[in-house]
């Protein structure tokens, strides 16, 4: 049965929402490698506010955002990330 019409008119058509694949920046290039040392590349992965980013966002795979999670904790525990960005 078709949708009921508005003020007698037809119904819009529904637009195809098509949006960009999502992929693991770290299996395309292998020569990345996740290090709690390397400050700069953490720092791709965590908000302003400090936050992890989760999978669904940045396109990680789930073993590299466990290991990408676990250098971001352990860069924190050393103070070369900080916990929570502090405003003001």
């Amino acid at each position: 049965m078709a949708a009921p019409e508005r003020n007698g008119r037809s119904p819009r058509p529904q637009k195809k929402f098509y949006h960009k694949r999502k992929f693991c920046r770290f299996c395309s290039d292998t020569t990345i490698k996740i290090d709690y040392k390397d400050p700069m590349l953490l720092r791709d992965f965590i908000t302003e506010r400090g936050k992890i980013m989760p999978r669904r966002i940045t396109g990680n795979c789930s073993k590299h955002q466990r290991e990408l999670t676990l250098a971001i904790k352990r860069a924190r525990s050393i103070a070369i990330l900080p916990f929570v960005v502090t405003e003001g």
